[in-house]
């Protein structure tokens, strides 16, 4: 559907927030992608809810060479009426400069750009974990001296010996809205990014989008324990008491959907009603 339209129905049904997080690939420029500001121009005029904008922000070259900072890219999306902007792949590019740089800030990487231009509450940084399962005690071993996260989990691969049990994983920080795993774990990202500006975590559990059986509590809690940032929980909601499990067994201070509410099949009112009877706090 239009996405103006569904914006202010939306707004309508009483939704905090609303994201809108692009899968264009931005090859040329972001700076030339009028369709996209437009929207946001078209919805900020009648949606009066904070707005966030996430999809190639980031430092690149025009095909003529010209440089185009992220923070020029950034602008644009304020200007075309986004409250933040939410940076994803830049952000673990960020982090791994962050830490071969002995986790000093040098005021090189986008984050710390657009935050010391419009304040961290203004940037979002979207992970993307994904996970990376351990079979083995050598597989376990090589991963704890590697420093990683490491999280008891239930084995959600079908193919595997161990399906249904519990296992042992680390989450890696993936990249390229999750096709690309990295060797950098999502916990420290979320604590590099934090370092670095950030003033929000959009958490979206790779192993468990579009499955509509609930969030990844695990995951959930392991980042809300490594940051002070806010954190929003994304992706595997299939019903309204999958947001109230959320809001109860961890400290997420809110929860994303979009399938659910697109095709209709809650609406933004019903789950809110739904919380509010569990005893979560919600605005109405």
């Amino acid at each position: 559907g239009d996405p103006v339209e569904m914006s202010e129905d939306y707004s309508t049904q009483g939704v905090d927030e609303l994201t809108f997080l692009s899968i264009k690939s931005y090859a040329n420029s972001t700076l030339g992608d009028t369709p996209l500001h437009r929207l946001l121009e078209r919805t900020s005029e009648k949606v009066f809810v904070p707005l966030t904008i996430g999809g190639g922000i980031r430092d690149y070259k025009e095909k003529d060479g010209t440089e185009v900072k992220a923070l020029d890219v950034a602008s644009q999306f304020f200007r075309s009426g986004a409250d933040k902007v939410s940076i994803g792949s830049d952000a673990v590019r960020a982090v791994q400069k962050l830490q071969a740089n002995n986790n000093k800030c040098d005021d090189s990487t986008s984050i710390e750009a657009i935050s010391h231009a419009y304040g961290k509450q203004a940037v979002v940084v979207s992970v993307d974990p994904k996970r990376v399962y351990l079979d083995t005690p050598k597989q376990i071993a090589k991963a704890e001296s590697e420093g990683h996260t490491l999280i008891e989990v239930e084995d959600l691969r079908e193919e595997s010996e161990t399906f249904g049990k519990t296992v042992k994983c680390w989450y890696s920080a993936t990249t390229s809205g999750g096709k690309t795993l990295s060797d950098l774990d999502a916990v420290d990202l979320v604590k590099g990014v934090e370092t670095l500006g950030a003033g929000e975590i959009l958490l979206n559990c790779i192993d468990f989008d579009g499955q509509g059986k609930g969030f990844d509590i695990q995951l959930i809690n392991t980042v809300c324990n490594a940051t002070t940032l806010p954190v929003i929980a994304s992706s595997g909601a299939g019903k309204a008491e999958h947001f109230s499990e959320l809001f109860k067994q961890t400290r997420a201070e809110a929860g994303l959907a979009a399938g659910i509410f697109h095709r209709k099949e809650t609406t933004v009112a019903e789950v809110k009603n739904h919380i509010m009877k569990k005893g979560v706090s919600t605005r109405l």
